[in-house]
């Protein structure tokens, strides 16, 4: 069992670099079916890998409710809006506009507010370094 020891806001930076290139798009060897947010991208560490690893090990995994993180594809259960939507429940009410529009402002959010804890880590640091040192 292997864990996933990348970096949370780097992963999440790549994401949405993925989603704005047009990364969810239907490749055409598979265009019979939709492309999956997180499990069809890079982001997954099982994505083109022979070996599953649970995503329990996933660095997105802390973001998935307790309850719900050893699901098989448990990034489908990330709460995306303060109302609780979902990967799951887009998938079954939204277009792929719609869920690409939701999971985009959803990283873009989490970006930043990832960003400035380590803005305030960063300067917290520097404050207790001793004077004269």
């Amino acid at each position: 069992m292997a864990t996933d020891n990348r970096n949370l806001l780097e992963v999440l930076k790549f994401e949405l670099e993925f989603l704005e290139q047009g990364g969810y798009g239907r490749l055409p060897r598979e265009s019979w079916r939709a492309r999956f947010v997180f499990e069809d991208s890079p982001t997954c560490m099982n994505f083109s890998s022979k070996d599953q690893e649970p995503c329990g090990e996933c660095v997105l995994a802390p973001l998935v409710p307790e309850s719900l993180r050893n699901e098989r594809s448990a990034c489908i259960y990330i709460p995306l809006s303060p109302s609780g939507e979902t990967l799951e429940s887009l998938y079954r009410t939204g277009t792929q506009q719609e869920i690409e529009e939701a999971v985009g402002a959803w990283l873009r959010e989490n970006i930043r507010r990832l960003e400035a804890a380590e803005t305030t880590r960063a300067s917290d640091s520097v404050s207790k370094i001793p004077q004269g040192a």
